[in-house]
């Protein structure tokens, strides 16, 4: 949403909290609402104009839209002892929690809701208690029990949500958060890093652009040092959602009156939605049992007969009945703003939905003739993806020959690294070959069958990297192929377990041919063989004819190119050993680089897959369609809900599209 989020039914529920101030009499009666109208200074602004802006909100919140995307909401936000505690009880009307320290741990979600009739109520929702009562006066208990449930009977704090749903005629819609009051240094058993749990919780709930903060900060301290307004300026750079509220301006130092009202009048910190000085009940009006409308009078009193305050009540800067106001113009306003992007969020979830009910939404038929065809279908919808994936490799979740091709590269890389060592073991064995290597053979002469040693050493040390080649090319087909399997049984929990065993048992007898083959290649290897012309092609592409200056002799080589016993005999030297060698390797190299990829390609894929669809087929005969086809209960509940959701996204997008 637009960042100027403001509540969708703060306004009606603003009216309502004057006149409701206006009606409570004695402290017996202060948590009762009596039925008089709505107080005539607010009536101006409850326009038919805006009404129908409001009651399209309300109707969102009465079908349950705010469990798909966030609808505005309140969150009031200050440093302990801010008088955080008066201004929600002046918005809400509620009575919370007081006292010192760390009152408010937990989050907690106030939600108003207008009943068109029946009496007042209370539901207190957290951690799967529910507890619904009918006196106003056990609030304050309630939510304390809650806190300790979450955050223990100490100091602690939770980030788990209390929701405070209070339904009555005599309320409006409206949902507010009240957040932890920020501290700064532990007391008492809280944590060391207790300042920082609670500037992470509340930073959660400001950073969402459908949350207007109200920053909360005493006409007393130095405003520039408040924690609550920089963490404000944090999450709202340009002050768009920030509203800020001074409150206490009866406990100000004489002298200080004029700072505090060029703060109200942004010429110290600027906000573009501004200031307002309020002045609620304090404690020594609570201890007197001054009631509510009672204290609105001396707050309106208050600021009249101020010296430096009364321009601040004409300019509507000061008392509670200006931050109604000021809420009821951010609410017109915002709303008109944030219709075209939350018709956009509702459009794109309802497409989300739709593409998730494909899913879900196609249940096996009721009928047990039609569940046979039915069956088929889907096997066969299933052999046709794996038939797919072998062949070209694509899948609905992306090509495997994407993950493939990494496991390969790095059988590849060992080959080549090995070539390396390789090298240096055969030097070394040249250097050291009469102290070490020489048998029974005359001095100057040499014995191939101590090089070829060499060869098998390495090609047979080659076995073990193949093998884990084998089983990385066989987790990844597997797990493939039990994604299909999940994509196209993920309703049938006893068919998709059949098809994950077909596909285990099938990997397993594909590793066992593939693993004996690779084992046989390696034996092969170590024979150290290749044509002739193979090999006379790496000699001829080497630089070892100039090194030895063969070029300058003529009738070396024989019709087919290859050269003579003459030919040869010029290059049989030990000293030439090292550069022969290293060019046959590069024809193992060829070999194992391509056959071992193309094995595991062939038996672990194709052919596993081939195996897959054939047994899937035989599958249908003699089966158990009815057991076959039983769904799983949470995918019946999964489905219950998508519908719900996309009912509810229907109607939400058919209020928005007739109301605009």
């Amino acid at each position: 949403m637009p960042a100027r989020s403001v509540p969708a039914r703060a306004s009606s529920f603003l009216l309502f909290i004057t006149y409701k101030r206006q009606t409570m009499h004695s402290q017996d009666e202060e948590s009762s609402f009596s039925e008089s109208q709505i107080h005539g200074a607010f009536h101006n602004h409850f326009t038919d104009s805006v009404q129908p802006l409001i009651e399209l909100i309300d109707s969102l919140r009465l079908i349950g839209i705010d469990k798909d995307i966030d609808l505005p909401s309140i969150a009031v936000v200050g440093d302990q002892s801010s008088g955080k505690s008066s201004v929600l009880e002046a918005l809400s009307g509620v009575g919370l929690p007081r006292g010192s320290g760390i009152v408010t741990r937990c989050p907690l979600e106030l939600k108003l809701r207008k009943l068109r009739q029946g009496q007042w109520s209370g539901t207190i929702s957290y951690r799967g208690h529910k507890e619904t009562f009918y006196d106003p006066l056990m609030v304050d208990n309630l939510v304390r029990k809650a806190q300790n449930q979450l955050a223990g009977n100490t100091v602690g704090i939770s980030d788990e949500l209390i929701t405070l749903e209070i339904s009555s005629p005599n309320v409006c819609d409206l949902t507010l958060i009240d957040l932890p009051g920020i501290t700064r240094v532990p007391v008492q058993d809280q944590p060391d890093d207790i300042g920082d749990q609670i500037k992470d919780l509340i930073l959660k709930y400001i950073f969402k652009n459908e949350t207007i903060i109200l920053v909360v900060v005493p006409c007393n301290v130095d405003i520039t040092t408040t924690e609550a307004l920089r963490m404000a300026q944090h999450a709202d750079p340009e002050g768009n959602r920030t509203l800020a509220i001074l409150t206490k301006p009866d406990l100000i130092d004489q002298g200080a009156e004029t700072d505090v009202l060029n703060i109200v009048l942004g010429k110290v910190v600027p906000l573009s939605k501004g200031y307002i000085i309020v002045r609620c009940r304090g404690q020594s009006d609570i201890n007197n049992k001054i009631p509510l409308d009672k204290a609105i009078d001396k707050e309106i009193e208050f600021f009249t007969n101020h010296r430096y305050f009364s321009s601040l009540l004409n300019d509507d800067k000061a008392s509670t009945k200006c931050l109604a106001k000021k809420l009821t113009k951010e609410l017109v306003d915002h709303i008109k703003k944030s219709l075209p992007h939350l018709t956009e969020q509702i459009n794109t979830k309802i497409l989300g939905v739709r593409e998730d009910l494909k899913i879900y939404d196609q249940g096996p038929p009721l009928e047990e003739e039609k569940m046979g065809p039915f069956l088929s279908k889907i096997i066969i919808e299933f052999s046709d993806q794996i038939n797919e994936l072998s062949r070209t490799g694509h899948s609905k979740n992306g090509n495997i020959h994407a993950l493939l091709r990494p496991v390969f590269k790095k059988w590849d890389s060992h080959l080549r690294d090995t070539e390396v060592s390789f090298n240096a073991k055969v030097k070394e064995m040249i250097e050291k070959y009469n102290e070490m290597h020489r048998g029974r053979e005359l001095l100057t002469f040499s014995d191939f069958a101590e090089f070829e040693c060499v060869i098998k050493d390495h090609v047979a040390a080659l076995q073990a990297p193949a093998m884990q080649t084998l089983k990385g090319v066989q987790e990844i087909v597997q797990n493939k192929f039990k994604e299909v399997c999940n994509l196209c049984f993920v309703q049938y929990p006893l068919l998709k377990n059949n098809v994950y065993k077909k596909i285990g048992e099938i990997q397993l007898k594909q590793e066992v041919k593939v693993e004996k083959r690779i084992k046989e290649f390696i034996d092969m290897e170590q024979l150290v063989f290749t044509q002739d012309k193979v090999f006379q092609k790496k000699l001829d592409e080497s630089d070892i004819h100039q090194m030895t200056g063969l070029e300058r002799y003529e009738n070396l080589r024989e019709d087919d190119m290859v050269l003579t016993s003459k030919g040869c005999a010029l290059l049989d030297t030990r000293n030439l050993v090292p550069e022969k060698l290293a060019l046959y390797y590069e024809i193992i190299y060829q070999r194992l680089t391509d056959y071992v990829p193309m094995l595991l390609i062939l038996f672990m894929l194709k052919d596993a897959a081939k195996t897959l669809r054939h047994q899937m087929l035989e599958m249908r005969n003699g089966a158990d369609v009815v057991e076959l086809l039983k769904e799983d209960t949470d995918q019946g509940r999964r489905r219950a809900d998508l519908k719900q959701r996309l009912e509810r996204l229907t109607k939400a997008q058919e209020l928005i599209n007739t109301r605009r």
